[in-house]
């Protein structure tokens, strides 16, 4: 389990092999990752995009962005926490993610008022079982 803390945002992940999904002989791994967001705060947020920074062995890199996490824009009151999952193929036995939420502030009680700041999600590596990871 990984886990990072920013502006009492807590963001967690915990990632999977999914063997059954991947080919190594084709050199296509998957691994799926469980993210849990809680909002430690005391004013209400929202999450509105996402930025991901994929790392293989190889040390290429992938930037992926967008609007929410899994088709969503979850809304968190103080105390609240958000659960989902998603996935990532590579074409090598492992690498690396890490990444950060764009959230917004609620504090006006607004939907479409409130400062944006930037939360960490937590670097987590991404190792095939039993393979000795390299990342250069």
């Amino acid at each position: 389990m990984y886990r990072a803390i920013t502006e009492n945002i807590e963001v967690t992940v915990e990632p999977f092999y999914l063997e059954e999904q991947s080919a190594p002989d084709e050199s296509r791994y998957v691994w799926a990752y469980r993210v849990t967001i809680i909002n430690h705060s005391d004013i209400p947020v929202q999450l509105r995009s996402r930025t991901w920074k994929i790392t293989d062995a190889h040390g290429r890199t992938e930037e992926v962005r967008g609007p929410g996490v899994v088709g969503e824009e979850p809304f968190l009151k103080p105390g609240d926490s958000y659960q989902y999952s998603s996935g990532c193929p590579l074409t090598t036995s492992s690498g690396m993610m890490s990444g950060s939420y764009m959230m917004q502030n609620h504090e006006s009680g607004s939907p479409n008022e409130g400062k944006l700041f930037s939360i960490t999600i937590p670097a987590f590596s991404l190792d095939m079982p039993g393979h000795r990871p390299v990342l250069n």
